[in-house]
């Protein structure tokens, strides 16, 4: 490994592990945190309430699923993939698993990805060159918009839920949610835009493009402010990007973003010359697979293909390093409250570690 090494202090302990038939795809907590869901490439998804109550959800196939969400309230779960269906589950199900939607797709395409509005229950989820918007709870079609030149790769909402980001080839487009029908706003590049995220206080839109480059672009009373920053020299396409919580004693999140085995942490300069200062985090040996920083600090877990989850303080300093995935992790998400880390392997393994002093509950049993 290179250069920086794990202190001896134990922050993190291994609370829970159970496995899935296959490789996990994907992992979420509810904004509530009392439930862990996550998916396979079988086709599965498992759920878990306090550790103890395990409800593996029927599916009428075994298509890989892709992707899942919660949505904002909690009240429902969404997961799609290679089967052209997308299902949705209502909960609370009290003793009995939770009520199901099933939307068989017009289309030979797959779900991608699904991604819930931050304070409604409307779904997006892509579909070819496009993305729809569903109202879950009127089980209506909200509006489809296009992505002409390419598939649609990549979306976010804004957390203000103002705005709806969608990349592909040549770039992003940003609708406005207020106004459907209004032309979206262009971001345009020279290849493909493959990760999208804004940041907590909607103030940035970050691009990881397929040119290895990152752009960030401002926002201000619902415009872009400038002309975007741009952010080159990576060994490959960006793949994964997160921002920091925006902390009482902080200006401006913090950005990171993975190229390769490599991650870098973006903050911005007070040079508006400069734009962004980066440093480099060197310990995976592999591919990363997942980074996400814990809510309301700007500690970053990190997931390689290595078989690591490494935890760094303040985004600077490799605090420790947690394994238990032999051929490699995939996925991990942290509890809404950072009391909780939740990684997904390869090979169907499923963990979740705890901060020693653990509270109510995802619990030490």
């Amino acid at each position: 490994m290179l250069g920086l090494k794990s202190s001896s202090r134990q922050i993190w302990q291994k609370n829970w592990s159970g496995s899935l038939s296959d490789y996990v795809t994907a992992i979420g907590w509810s904004p509530q945190g009392d439930m862990l869901a996550a998916c396979s490439a079988a086709g599965e998804v498992l759920v878990l309430r306090e550790l103890s109550d395990r409800s593996l959800l029927d599916l009428p196939s075994q298509d890989s699923l892709n992707s899942l969400a919660f949505s904002a309230d909690g009240r429902y779960l969404a997961a799609g993939g290679q089967g052209k269906t997308l299902f949705v589950w209502q909960f609370p199900g009290s003793e009995e698993l939770p009520a199901s939607l099933v939307f068989s797709l017009p289309s030979k395409h797959w779900v991608e990805h699904v991604a819930w509005h931050p304070q409604l229950n409307w779904l997006a989820f892509n579909v070819g060159r496009y993305v729809q918007v569903w109202d879950t709870t009127s089980q209506r079609v909200i509006t489809t918009l296009p992505f002409e030149a390419s598939s649609a790769l990549c979306f976010d909402w804004s957390p203000d839920g103002k705005f709806l980001a969608v990349g592909g080839y040549q770039g992003a487009k940003v609708w406005n949610c207020l106004d459907w029908d209004d032309d979206p706003y262009l971001v345009e590049l020279p290849s493909a835009s493959v990760a999208l995220s804004w940041s907590p206080d909607s103030r940035y839109l970050a691009s990881g493009n397929m040119d290895r480059t990152i752009t960030v672009i401002e926002w201000q009373d619902g415009q872009p402010s400038a002309q975007p920053w741009v952010m080159r020299g990576f060994p490959g396409k960006i793949r994964y990007l997160a921002w920091s919580s925006l902390l009482p004693n902080a200006s401006k999140p913090i950005l990171a973003s993975t190229s390769v085995e490599g991650i870098v942490i973006w903050e911005r300069s007070l040079n508006p010359l400069v734009g962004w200062d980066g440093r480099v985090l060197e310990n995976h040996t592999q591919a990363v697979e997942a980074i996400a920083f814990q809510p309301q600090a700007i500690h970053l877990a990190s997931a390689g293909a290595d078989g690591l989850v490494n935890i760094w303080q303040k985004a600077k300093h490799l605090t420790q390093t947690l394994t238990g995935a032999n051929q490699g992790f995939s996925c991990l998400g942290w509890h809404p409250k950072g009391q909780s880390l939740a990684a997904g392997g390869k090979q169907g393994e499923l963990l979740i570690w705890s901060q020693t002093q653990a509270g109510k509950g995802f619990s030490k049993v």
